[in-house]
């Protein structure tokens, strides 16, 4: 499993954006906000690096190997709820959520 205080650390240290390939192939960047724990398992949060974006979008973490990752959309509603309400309280009066 990733290490969530290393993954943390190198991203304050860099730019804290991130390029994902979506489903039909296209390059899309975002920026990196938060990892959260949840049930055992580890979700990276992001948004889109994009002034109009309005929603985080909420991947779990796989680890490939000691070194490499990847991150998969999540199906369980529940689980995706369950994640934003925690990110959302530990942000709580940081990040203004509508």
């Amino acid at each position: 499993m990733a290490d969530n205080e290393k993954m943390i650390e190198e991203f304050e240290n860099e730019d804290a954006l991130i390029t994902l390939t979506d489903d039909e192939g296209n390059e899309v960047e975002f920026e990196f906000l938060d990892v959260v724990e949840y049930d055992g398992e580890e979700y990276i949060v992001l948004i889109e690096n994009d002034e109009d974006a309005d929603e985080v979008v909420i991947l779990k973490i796989n680890a490939l190997d000691e070194e490499n990752e990847e991150y998969v959309s999540i199906d369980d509603e529940e689980v995706l709820q369950t994640v934003f309400d925690m990110f959302k309280k530990k942000y709580d009066g940081e990040i203004n959520f509508e």
